[in-house]
């Protein structure tokens, strides 16, 4: 139903206006391009619908301001790990009252915020003992690590087109003719992943159970629902299966709840009351300090602590000098007793379902065959209907000159998505006002694309 060649020339056009909108942001990137690898300081920043990154100069809330002045709706919150908001009160006043006022971000010695973080996360998550990082990437290397400990097996089981930081073992995908493939644009894989690692596509039981009966997963790493290639839902049914089946097969159960968190104050394994081994988070429980960790149930740590000869404390591969900081442990205090409250989670879900009931009325309103799929705090529309039920459908799905439309009209018009997909992502801090905001810009941009 879109015209091409429509597409093409609108898609310029809000290209050339983003340039003439932006000199100071298109100038700092010419200067960094001097200094920096990629012009940015991390090579993602690249993904830029418009050619070049807006160059931040405030954020505070739900609102950006870029070095040109202009302010936007931020519904992107640093790809979730602004999901407190831009500095939130609370977290600021922790931050600077435990490096400031009191001093320590790295002394290699506890503080008593830990344990309270701990605990916290117990009553979120169901699993009683946890360990910090700060990315949920290592949270996901070391728990695989303690997985092959425990269990003697080598290999590990993701999800096609799943998303848990750069693990090695997860950058593997069914590719087109059912086989086991290294994702494409995997940077320096050690080894092909196949030798580490086995995949099946979500929501597809048969085929877990084929993989698993090798008996060599050592743990089934997951995202209760797959969300970096758009937001897949589990089909009813489908979690509990997996759970009887890693049990069935002697397989640990992770669950990365890193961008899943948007499902409520314990992610989708409180919401959905789910019962894994082990769980991983990062990004927005520290309210925008690095921070992340994992927990473990009883009987997993019990495991654990019984094997004689792990080195858990020095070179062992398990742990890092600045994982359990003071100053992120005190983040993650102020952000979960204070800003991602299970108050705040409620008032988020229901913004985002304004959000998705927004969209969806004005898909409708053209007949278009597009979706739109929430994710508790979360909501993202695809151009496919019905939504994709796994990630192979998922990404077949992509329309990269039709996100890039959408992004750039968007952001010059002061409302930002994720920049890797249609995400829209709620805060404490987000407003009514915004996700109205969004709609208007948003309908006018798909009205002048069925014109």
């Amino acid at each position: 139903m879109i015209d091409r060649t429509r597409l093409a020339r609108l898609l310029d056009r809000e290209r050339g206006l983003f340039r003439e909108r932006n000199p100071r942001s298109a100038a700092a990137y010419e200067q960094a391009r001097g200094h920096l690898f990629g012009g940015v300081p991390m090579t993602w920043m690249n993904k830029t619908a418009a050619g070049f990154p807006l160059y931040l100069a405030e954020a505070h809330g739900a609102r950006v301001t870029d070095l040109d002045g202009h302010e936007y709706v931020d519904l992107c919150l640093g790809d979730t790990g602004a999901m407190a908001g831009h500095s939130p009160q609370a977290t600021v006043e922790a931050v600077a009252d435990r490096f400031g006022r009191r001093g320590g971000a790295t002394v290699m010695m506890p503080t008593e915020d830990a344990a309270w973080v701990g605990a916290e996360l117990g009553r979120r998550f169901g699993l009683p003992y946890w360990s910090f990082s700060l990315t949920a990437t290592d949270a996901n290397r070391w728990a695989i690590r303690l997985a092959r400990a425990i269990t003697g097996r080598p290999k590990i089981l993701v999800n096609s087109y799943c998303y848990h930081g750069s693990v090695d073992e997860v950058l593997i995908v069914v590719g087109p003719d059912g086989r086991q493939e290294s994702r494409e644009g995997n940077v320096g894989a050690p080894v092909d992943p196949a030798v580490t690692s086995r995949v099946v596509e979500f929501n597809d039981l048969p085929a877990l159970e084929r993989e698993l009966a090798y008996g060599d997963v050592a743990a089934v790493l997951m995202e209760p629902a797959l969300t970096n290639i758009g937001i897949v839902l589990p089909e009813p049914g489908y979690l509990e299966g997996v759970r009887e089946l890693t049990r069935r097969y002697g397989s640990l159960l992770i669950n990365d709840e890193t961008h899943t968190f948007s499902a409520g104050p314990g992610g989708c394994t409180k919401a959905w009351n789910l019962r894994p081994d082990i769980v991983t988070i990062g990004k927005a429980v520290g309210g925008g300090i690095p921070s992340g960790g994992y927990g473990l149930s009883a009987e997993v740590a019990a495991r654990i602590e019984a094997m004689d000869g792990l080195d858990l404390v020095d070179m062992g591969g398990v742990g890092g000098t600045l994982a359990g900081n003071p100053l992120s442990v005190a983040a993650m205090r102020a952000t979960l007793e204070h800003v991602l409250t299970d108050d705040a989670f409620s008032a988020m879900t229901e913004l985002a379902t304004r959000f998705a009931k927004g969209v969806q009325e004005i898909i409708d309103a053209h007949g278009l065959p597009w979706s739109v799929t929430q994710l508790g705090a979360r909501a993202e529309y695809r151009f496919t209907s019905p939504a994709p039920r796994d990630g192979g459908e998922s990404n077949a799905a992509g329309d990269p000159e039709l996100d890039d439309y959408l992004h750039v009209h968007l952001a010059n018009r002061g409302v930002l998505l994720t920049p890797f997909h249609n995400m829209a992502l709620m805060s404490p801090a987000t407003t009514e006002a915004d996700v109205d905001r969004h709609h208007e810009v948003f309908a006018a941009a798909v009205a002048e694309l069925v014109a």
